[in-house]
């Protein structure tokens, strides 16, 4: 089996950017590297998108929502992210079931419970190795979004600033809840690259985030924590994995 990344995220907080970089990074050092998106990524995951991100759509209800972010989910498990992973490839993929909880369970407060139990059936199962949280304040990241093009200026991104700031809350807890599986980074900088493990005062954990071109994700970051499932998988690429004792907090 290959080694499953995602990024998550509040709006405008870098997840391109890092996601080509650390791409880049991982083929550089002879992986087999599938970068790709949510929702999309296939023929009808694009067409679902279309419909999901479109701003005249304005009457869309949450639960037409989370079922079409499930199904282009569901397709895109199965025609591209499944087949790559079985050949020992990495997968990078932008925003995937953590986004359902985080938007339609936080944001538009539906009920975890079922949104869990649809998402299990839309992956069948399948949870990233590991997910990085790229957080900022949800004004920044607002700023930054429209700062770029106003044509991507979607349905989901026009949402009051309240349910932005649920949003970012539910993937502050989603993060807490599983540490083992996530890294969280913080930065108020337009562009920045995951660095080095720092320990605070307090003795927390964190990454620091710097505009420099450093390897961002590094083996060195995460090794000594991974080293159990990278001997499961010598093929996947060489990122490891944050134990359940050491959830990340960044700084800005």
């Amino acid at each position: 089996m290959g080694c499953f990344i995602t990024f998550e995220g509040p709006e405008g907080s870098g997840k391109t950017t890092q996601i080509r970089l650390l791409a880049q990074w991982l083929e550089a050092r002879q992986h087999t590297v599938l970068t790709t998106r949510e929702p999309g990524g296939t023929r009808i995951g694009d067409a679902v998108r279309g419909i999901l991100l479109n701003p005249e759509h304005t009457e869309m209800q949450p639960q037409a929502e989370i079922l079409l972010f499930s199904a282009a989910r569901a397709q895109i498990v199965e025609e591209r992210i499944r087949p790559h992973l079985a050949a020992g490839g990495v997968v990078v993929c932008d925003r995937f079931a953590d986004s359902t909880l985080a938007y339609q369970g936080y944001g538009r407060q539906l009920d975890l419970t079922t949104l869990r139990q649809i998402t299990v059936f839309a992956t069948g199962g399948l949870t990233p190795d590991l997910t990085v949280c790229l957080d900022v304040p949800v004004l920044e990241g607002l700023r930054r979004k429209r700062s770029g093009d106003h044509a991507e200026w979607n349905r989901m991104e026009r949402e009051q600033l309240a349910f932005h700031e649920r949003v970012r809350q539910g993937y502050l807890a989603l993060a807490a809840a599983e540490p083992g599986r996530w890294l969280v980074a913080r930065s108020g900088v337009a562009v920045y690259t995951v660095g080095t493990t720092k320990t605070a005062g307090d003795g927390t954990h964190f990454v620091s985030v710097d505009g420099g071109m450093a390897d961002n994700i590094r083996p060195s970051l995460y090794q000594a924590r991974y080293t159990a499932l990278l001997a499961d998988r010598p093929d996947a690429a060489t990122v490891a994995r944050p134990n359940a004792s050491a959830n990340v907090a960044a700084v800005a």
